[in-house]
């Protein structure tokens, strides 16, 4: 054999590639390299038979679909069709003072050769369009009637936009779009009042900058219908007549009556008749009528309409019949809060046997802990304070590093103090600090004087918006006496409070939800079962009981139907932004006009931070805020009316014309949650008079010191001492603007100066802080009426009552 021979490999193994059992499509892709497989003739076949039965059934579905949209098309208008059935309700307002809306109706009736002489300039007018086998109920709105325009759009099917083609909209029209866009409106039609001196070559450029300016407010609008024209006429007549009207979104799940004619007797019941809208009516529930209040119903009649016969002759083919009565077991209460029983707490006197002490007293069992349940620390409770608020009392020991070592060097403080003292452990830094810190009290001239230079020292805008909150210590009255109703909190975010604690007397009053979501589902459920109900498209007489006698003397009445609970009183919280075109101050508890659902309320609401997300946090507790601001979404709280939906909301301000108010701001009924705790805070700031490493000698934050004498050993000296405002704030964290954080050690000289051990170095540059926080709650929400003077936001009569 030679030198370079070798055997050839036989036994070379070659294994197959692995193969995926379930192969991605990533990888399917990436091995076909793009090629595509020839189908064979008989999955050809195949496949065209498929797409032929899928082309099928395509077709198929496409009918089916569209028969369903006819059919509910013809559903949601068939309580339109037909002369003698449901008007459509259309609601006519002028955007500028030369505009007559009954010139705006008299336009739209010529089209059909209609004739119009009982049109009223302000009221309701019901027309015949024959033509479109249906009728139209128009209600006349005078310019400028704010409030009157927007309970008209409420119950309106449509609203007509009048607009001028020589004056411009003005701020109270621009108001008024702006308040309907956030109360909600329903189908819109725009049209430009006839005037046969405008131009015809300025007609194109007029009605293009008019449509530019609706659509601004209502983007769904196409086309400005020129009324000066004879064809735009009946175009605009047949957008009223034909089709079926855009659902506005808060009235789903709800009855509402156009009252055609009211008549009030003297028993006090008001006889209103017009056609159910909506849902259909339940005579167990409550009607609530604007600027009046809520009400019950008594009965409900049949109110069929006249017949003119061919002699010329009115006459009824069906005498009124009984519809519905309310239910005596199922029928709603007018009782809309609690009437708390101030002697259900009342102190009483012992009895014999109590003051005998021969009394059997049960005393109350402890138990025994369970295993592995005992703390680590514990922590030591003041006496005369409960579990709950010794949780607020912040242990020291928690910032500092757990190889301190104790020194009680510092000498001359009270025994109390020597005592807490020899648990603190102290480092070597803050040792160096207590020798090198000195501390030189200061006479009340050079203290006033260095005072006022501090608190009259410009703080930029920025500063203001990151610590909105900071306020000056009064001077004149001791802090401990002036912040008493205030604590603090180790964590805003989680930290525990007891929404129960310290309640008002409001909140005996009000009504609370265990389950708010699954009471609204229930109380829709049942309403869809009721018995004593009138189908909506029927024309009625309702009778209410104890209605005052100038509810009949409003003209247009309109009465809307409520849910069962909604007269109930509970807190709401809204979920609002504010009017970018407004520029006022907003403040809390300003008075402002809520408008929600039917209902307007004077309220002093209070704003609160919006959880991000919308939800409750760790604790439910959210920060107070002193104003409504700009871009931000904030939660408006107030005592008002359960609403039941995500129903829209809108605040106004009163000014001195009453049917000009200002637009504050707008938003959505977020719930009525009663638990929710709003925090207002307030930061104490003080200066660091001087620095050495992390202790700071802090002034301006406290001004007053107690007095320490001195008494003999024996005597009992903690009962003789009197607390200075550092000792009774000292349990409560600081910190500074520039992130450090730090406890009081102790209260230096007579001018409430106090030395505080911080996590860091601090200058004298920065700023200590101390945050405390008390529970706020809003003021009682009363019915607004239009047109009653009011002082300061209250009606004049319940003003001179107080």
């Amino acid at each position: 054999m030679g030198e370079g021979h070798s055997h050839r490999p036989t036994l070379k193994q070659s294994n197959k590639r692995f193969k995926s059992k379930h192969a991605t499509k990533s990888s399917l892709k990436d091995a076909a390299k793009g090629k595509v497989a020839r189908d064979s003739p008989k999955a050809s076949s195949t496949a065209n038979a498929a797409a032929a039965q899928s082309k099928l059934n395509r077709r198929n579905n496409a009918k089916q679909a569209q028969a369903k949209k006819r059919e509910a098309l013809v559903s949601a208008t068939r309580v339109f069709s037909g002369i003698d059935s449901a008007p459509r309700i259309v609601a006519v307002i002028p955007l500028s003072p030369d505009i007559s809306p009954r010139s705006i109706v008299v336009s739209l009736a010529q089209s059909l050769d209609v004739s119009t002489k009982d049109c009223p300039e302000a009221g309701i007018w019901k027309m015949r369009a024959e033509r479109f086998k249906t009728s139209l109920q128009f209600i006349n709105l005078p310019y400028k009637s704010f409030y009157a325009a927007l309970d008209a759009c409420k119950v309106a099917d449509y609203v007509v936009f009048a607009l001028s083609p020589n004056v411009e909209v003005d701020g109270w029209g621009d108001t008024l779009l702006r308040t309907l866009q956030a109360q909600g409106l329903a189908e819109v039609v725009t049209v430009v009042a006839p005037d046969s001196t405008v131009d015809p070559k300025a007609r194109p450029g007029i009605l293009k900058s008019l449509l530019s300016f609706i659509q601004y407010f209502v983007p769904s609008q196409s086309r400005v219908f020129d009324l000066h024209v004879a064809s735009e006429k009946l175009n605009a007549l047949r957008s009223l007549s034909e089709g079926k009207p855009t659902d506005v979104r808060w009235r789903e799940g709800r009855s509402w009556i156009l009252g055609e004619t009211s008549e009030w007797e003297q028993d006090g019941t008001l006889k209103v008749t017009g056609v159910v809208r909506g849902t259909s009516l339940s005579a167990n529930r409550l009607v609530h009528l604007p600027n009046f209040g809520d009400f019950q119903i008594s009965k409900i009649l049949s109110s069929p309409l006249p017949r003119q016969t061919k002699s010329g002759q009115v006459t009824m083919d069906v005498e009124p019949s009984l519809l519905a009565e309310p239910d005596a077991e199922e029928a709603d209460s007018l009782v809309s809060s609690n009437d708390p029983d101030d002697l259900a707490n009342e102190q009483t006197w012992p009895t014999e046997e109590e003051m005998n002490g021969t009394a059997n007293f049960e005393q109350p069992s402890i138990p025994d802990a369970e295993n592995s349940t005992t703390p680590k620390t514990v922590k030591r409770i003041p006496k005369g304070m409960s579990a709950y608020q010794a949780s607020w009392i912040v242990d020291e020991s928690d910032d500092e590093d757990a190889d301190h070592k104790d020194d009680g060097s510092e000498m001359g403080g009270i025994a109390e103090e020597e005592e807490e003292m020899q648990d603190m452990p102290i480092d070597d830094d803050l040792e160096s600090d207590r020798r090198e810190v000195t501390f030189q009290d200061l006479d009340n001239e050079e203290e006033e004087k260095q005072l006022n230079s501090w608190r009259n020292r410009e703080r930029e805008e920025d500063t203001d918006l990151q610590f909105p909150d900071e306020i000056d210590t009064p001077k004149e009255i001791a802090a401990r006496v002036r912040f008493q109703r205030f604590r603090g909190m180790r964590s805003f975010r989680t930290s525990p409070w007891d929404a129960y604690e310290n309640l008002p007397r409001d909140y005996a009053r009000i009504f609370q939800f265990e389950d708010f979501k699954r009471t609204e589902r229930g109380v829709r459920r049942r309403a869809g079962q009721e018995l004593a109900v009138v189908e909506p498209g029927v024309r009625v007489t309702l009778h209410l009981k104890d209605v005052p006698q100038e509810a009949a003397r409003v003209g247009a009445v309109a009465l809307f139907a409520l849910l069962q609970h909604e007269h109930k009183i509970s807190v709401l919280n809204f979920t609002v932004q504010r009017n970018t075109e407004y520029g006022g101050s907003v403040r809390s508890k300003d008075p402002l006009i809520l408008c929600v659902g039917p209902r307007r309320l004077q309220v002093n609401p209070i704003y609160s931070q919006h959880t991000r997300g919308g939800g409750k946090g760790a604790n439910n507790v959210h920060k107070f805020e002193r104003f409504l601001r700009h871009g931000l979404t904030s939660v408006a709280t107030t005592y008002g009316p359960v609403v039941f939906g995500h129903q829209p909301s809108v605040f106004l301000r009163e000014t001195s014309d009453v049917q000009a108010p200002e637009l504050v701001a707008m938003g959505t009924f977020l719930n009525p949650d009663t638990t929710r705790v709003i925090a207002k805070r307030v930061i104490l700031t003080g200066h660091p008079f001087k620095v050495h490493k992390k202790t700071a000698t802090v002034r301006y934050m406290f001004f007053n010191a107690g007095k320490r004498p001195s008494f003999p050993p024996q005597e009992n000296i903690k009962s003789k001492i009197t607390l200075d405002d550092v000792h009774y704030f000292k349990p409560i964290q600081l910190h500074t603007k520039h992130g450090r954080t730090g406890h009081i050690r102790e209260s230096l000289g007579t001018h409430g100066y106090l030395k505080a051990h911080f996590d860091g170095p601090i200058n004298q540059m920065d700023t200590v802080c101390m945050s405390l926080y008390k529970r706020v709650f809003p003021k009682w929400a009363q019915l607004w009426t239009e047109g009653k003077i009011r002082v300061n936001g209250v009606p004049a009569d319940d003003a001179m009552e107080e």
